[in-house]
């Protein structure tokens, strides 16, 4: 799928058939999940650095330190541990230590939003009509 924000190829985030299928752009990381029940199209708004990403977890990741969920089990920093994920709760860069380089991906991440793609309905969902 062409991510609808900046034009480039998404990842297919693995899921349940019959659930939801997420892709994300690996450029603009902007999310379109497709499926459910009614088969809908949906694209979440853009969303500010510090409503954006959620901290990340997994064994082995310092507890003092605030490593911030990218994809694929890898951090915005490019750790990388299986069975990472994101946890309950948002990344604050002001909280905890952060990792310097998650704060400026994040913030490169940010910069890839054209302008005009970062309205509340500025990306287009679908929902299938039954």
């Amino acid at each position: 799928m062409e991510c609808d924000v900046c034009g480039r190829a998404m990842w297919r985030w693995p899921a349940l058939p019959t659930v939801w299928d997420e892709e994300i752009c690996s450029w603009c990381h902007a999310s379109t999940h497709v499926g459910g029940e009614s088969f809908a199209v949906a694209r979440p708004p853009y969303l500010p650095v510090e409503m954006r990403w959620e901290k990340a977890v997994a064994d082995g990741l310092p507890l003092r330190v605030s490593h911030v969920f990218g994809i694929f089990d890898r951090t915005l920093c490019g750790v990388q541990q299986a069975g990472m994920s994101p946890s309950d709760y948002g990344w604050l860069p002001q909280r905890g230590t952060p990792v310097a380089l998650a704060g400026k991906a994040a913030g490169v991440i940010d910069d890839r939003w054209p302008q005009a793609m970062r309205g509340e309905d500025a990306r287009v969902s679908v929902a299938r009509r039954l």
